[in-house]
């Protein structure tokens, strides 16, 4: 399978982690444990020497290999004890205040975690000075998001079982549902993790799709279930799932930033042939429209039929 640009990033940042804890590492057993062919891994050691925090001497990762084991020079210089203290510009020190205050007003927050989100505030509002009376002046209001969030938190941190009202955009229904929740997690969006009750089986929420949430007094009793490997992404297509083929122009080439995909073949006006696999390819009629003239699903051809027809009725509604 082919990996996006947002993919290797991931990787490469789990591989210095992973590098740091085991100097000389041979390359086959780092490669076998990544998922990828030795010369994805000496590609992305080719990459690695040139980050660091700065480009000064002895702040660059000095990575090297010898085509059998891997080793990490300067781990020690640029660890949490030696590295120089962070510091904040203006514009960032005034994002985190507003943030941080705005966190601490959510309802169902832990206690212990307000009391102690209040203390940072103090201690960054200390030090950024000046700074700090202009962000007093800036506000956020979380919409429903924020609650389901606090909502959510409260119930894995009491084991309670939840009831949710959920939008599914693939079937544009709501459904009502009791879940367990196992996990909060962010990947674009914000997820719950949750045994359902009404299919019987794990499912994954996301919050912004919450249209009604209420905190049971049952308690909250999941499965014992091996928690879902998200380095990949949130979608792991497999090999047996239905192929899709979209076809995108200049405008639309981001799709294969944000789509894991089989292949993507160059276009000769710019754009890309992309070949993908998805468990629910209906779910992708709302690529297609958010995509516009930007791109087309070309295959299966009762899936471009139906997004077509999908465009068609929407345009409708807006002449209408």
């Amino acid at each position: 399978m082919a990996v996006n640009a947002i993919d290797q990033t991931r990787r490469m940042l789990s591989l210095v982690t992973y590098l740091k804890d085991r100097p000389g590492a041979r390359v086959e057993e780092v490669a076998r444990a990544f998922g990828i062919s030795a010369d994805e891994l000496i590609s992305d050691l080719n990459v690695l020497p040139m980050c660091g925090t700065s480009f000064r001497g002895g702040d660059l990762l000095e990575i090297d290999t010898d085509g059998e084991r891997i080793w990490w020079r300067n781990a020690d210089a640029l660890g949490a004890d030696t590295a120089q203290p962070l510091r904040l510009a203006a514009d960032e020190a005034t994002a985190l205040l507003v943030a941080a205050r705005a966190v601490a007003t959510l309802p169902g927050l832990r206690e212990s975690d307000r009391d102690a989100l209040q203390r940072a505030t103090a201690k960054l509002e200390s030090a950024a000075g000046e700074t700090a009376g202009a962000s007093a002046r800036l506000s956020v209001t979380f919409e429903s998001e924020g609650g389901v969030f606090a909502d959510v938190d409260r119930a894995i941190a009491e084991r309670r079982r939840l009831w949710i009202k959920y939008y599914s955009p693939a079937r544009d229904e709501l459904t009502e549902r009791e879940v367990d929740p196992i996990r909060l997690f962010a990947v674009g969006h914000t997820y719950v993790e949750a045994w359902c009750r009404l299919s019987e089986a794990r499912r994954t929420f996301r919050l912004d799709r919450v249209a009604e949430i209420e905190l049971l007094d049952e308690r909250a009793d999941p499965p014992p279930i091996e928690p879902r490997d998200l380095s990949a992404g949130l979608v792991q297509p497999a090999a047996t799932d239905p192929e899709v083929v979209v076809e995108v122009g200049p405008g639309g080439r981001w799709v294969a930033e944000y789509y894991p995909y089989d292949s993507a073949e160059e276009l000769a006006d710019g754009g890309l042939r992309i070949t993908l696999r998805t468990p629910d390819p209906a779910s992708l009629r709302r690529l297609a429209l958010r995509l516009g003239r930007d791109g087309r699903i070309t295959a299966p051809a009762d899936l471009a039929a139906s997004a077509r027809e999908a465009a068609g009725k929407a345009l409708a509604a807006y002449d209408a």
